[in-house]
């Protein structure tokens, strides 16, 4: 019962907004002095922690990073880029992403998600196309772009990762077969399911592509009058 004694230290201390990373310290040092443990076994427990988990302080370090160039312009240079091109429709930019992320989801080259990539980039394009093809356009119309950026990024990301015959997933896999019975070649096994899960990559694929074009055509029926083309174009 005591060593939930270090909950109760976080608890107080963000409530009294004291710095967190210090208060994380203090919860874990308290921690195993209740549970028993001497200060060095203390500092090698949350060594190991703090490497084991070193990657994730590179992402949050990324963040700022990303916030900076936002705030001096990365946005709207992606959203004149993308209007320059004659003729970019939204559906186009979010399309042209979804193949694109699939691919690099089949090579096992990360695009870092929603964070580094869609929302800074993909959906200033995706916007920005928008509103150069239509006058006025409202604020409901921009949530709707919002959510097909991210599911572009979901669709890619989810069905294209085990297309890599090294993904965990396929790993994952391969090791579940094993242990309910299932003999799966350590060799060829991964190809298989690689294989296996192409026709479901293409379908989502076509699938993504046409909700992209049927919600592209759901702004031009709303903006036929006020397009900039006028009409229905």
């Amino acid at each position: 019962m005591f060593s939930l004694v270090g909950i109760l230290i976080i608890v107080i201390g963000f409530m009294l907004k004291i710095d967190t990373l210090a208060i994380v310290v203090i919860a874990g040092i308290v921690t195993g002095f209740v549970g028993g443990l001497d200060f060095n076994e203390i500092l090698t427990i949350l060594g190991q922690a703090f490497v084991s988990n070193r990657f994730m302080t590179l992402f949050v370090i990324t963040l700022p990073v990303i916030g900076l160039m936002e705030r001096y312009g990365l946005k709207e240079r992606a959203a004149w880029l993308i209007g320059q091109i004659k003729n970019a429709k939204a559906d186009g930019v979010l399309s042209i992403y979804l193949l694109f992320r699939l691919i690099m989801a089949a090579l096992s080259i990360r695009m870092s998600g929603h964070v580094q990539f869609g929302r800074p980039l993909l959906l200033p394009m995706a916007e920005g196309a928008a509103t150069s093809q239509y006058k006025d356009f409202k604020e409901e119309d921009v949530e709707s772009i919002k959510g097909l950026t991210a599911a572009s990024e979901n669709y890619g990301n989810f069905f294209g990762q085990n297309l890599f015959i090294g993904a965990p997933g396929v790993m994952l896999i391969v090791g579940s077969l094993n242990e309910l019975g299932y003999t799966v070649d350590a060799k060829q096994g991964p190809i298989t399911i690689a294989l296996t899960t192409l026709p479901i990559a293409i379908i989502a694929l076509v699938l993504g592509i046409i909700q992209f074009r049927m919600n592209e055509k759901k702004f031009k029926n709303k903006y036929q009058v006020v397009s900039k083309k006028g009409g229905n174009n």
